[in-house]
């Protein structure tokens, strides 16, 4: 797969998103999870991200770990910190767009260190590609939270520091104190990432990785609704009413992959991929056709006058509902 920069770190132009496989969307089971991972590590898509906040009690982390024992030298591991709390340690409130309205924070610095080395044993390795603080702790300066994260850099545990879900002012000020490789946020065709963010990770050379960047598997075209256990429940988009609305929305942008003989979802991704040299992308699926299709759009070009129908359709779509910020 065509490799791309974030930063000094160099990484396939589609990773892999491993929250899927702590049951976000239904139930996964260990065969399921190893199949899954083992297709997006064999279609080259070996950028995987986790946070220990996936799954209980560090799930997800524990899951990646035991699944890329044995081909740890061709996998980029990255994982997040500051949602999964302490005994004892408080958060501090980060509403979001969800109907569970919040989510609780604690990036502060004299945790920073106790959280890598929990995520070093869960994911059974000696060191982390790329450690992201999750969320931006709104009682704590961002400079000071990459502070510590940069002791762990001089210290070996961490070899790239990444920004999750941040403003632009917060990623210069932390680019100030350490350099930042990537900066991760939701991006994709229903959900534009923030033109000033987007010109400061360009100015300072600093990757993107876009989360969701299949709306949640709406732009796969096929989600008609939502089974029992699933956390789009949570999410105002996927409303019984919402859902249908926006998927009527989406029409010429499913035509326009089939005119062009890919699927859906191979449009969203190509399409995000030609917004940025420096962006990359982490789909998550708990189905391998589906890990090896969504693999194949890296490999996709559109040339400007596609790019130009798909802008214009995007132009005239007003989406309804929140998404998580």
């Amino acid at each position: 797969m065509t490799a791309r920069d974030l930063g000094a770190l160099r990484v396939p132009a589609l990773g892999f998103g491993a929250m899927v496989l702590s049951g976000v969307y239904g139930e996964v089971d260990d065969a399921r999870a190893e199949a899954a991972l083992t297709a997006a590590l064999d279609a080259g898509a070996v950028h995987v991200d986790t946070s220990d906040a996936y799954g209980a009690d560090g799930d997800n982390e524990r899951l990646v770990g035991r699944l890329i024992k044995g081909r740890r030298d061709e996998v980029v591991v990255a994982t997040k910190f500051g949602l999964a709390l302490f005994e004892g340690e408080a958060g501090r409130s980060q509403p979001v767009g969800y109907a569970f309205g919040e989510l609780r924070v604690n990036a502060e610095p004299r945790l920073v260190r106790r959280y890598a080395e929990r995520s070093l044993r869960n994911l059974g390795v000696d060191a982390i590609d790329l450690y992201y603080a999750h969320y931006p702790d709104p009682g704590v300066p961002i400079e000071e939270t990459v502070g510590a994260m940069a002791e762990l850099v001089k210290d070996g545990l961490v070899k790239h520091i990444g920004l999750s879900n941040v403003t632009a002012a917060q990623v210069r000020a932390a680019h100030a104190v350490h350099p930042v490789a990537a900066v991760q946020n939701e991006w994709s065709m229903w959900r534009p990432i923030e033109p000033e963010l987007l010109a400061t990770t360009r100015e300072l050379g600093i990757g993107v990785v876009a989360w969701s960047p299949l709306g949640n598997g709406f732009l796969t075209g096929t989600v008609q609704g939502l089974g029992d256990g699933d956390f789009r429940h949570h999410a105002p988009r996927f409303s019984t009413e919402n859902l249908a609305r926006n998927n009527d929305r989406y029409a010429p942008i499913r035509a326009l992959a089939g005119e062009l003989e890919i699927t859906p979802a191979q449009l969203a991704l190509a399409w995000l991929l030609h917004q940025d040299e420096h962006v990359v992308a982490i789909p998550g699926s708990r189905t391998p056709a589906h890990i090896r299709e969504n693999a194949a759009a890296a490999g996709i070009t559109l040339d400007p006058a596609t790019l130009a129908r798909v802008d214009q359709a995007l132009a005239g779509i007003e989406v309804t509902g929140g998404t998580l910020l």
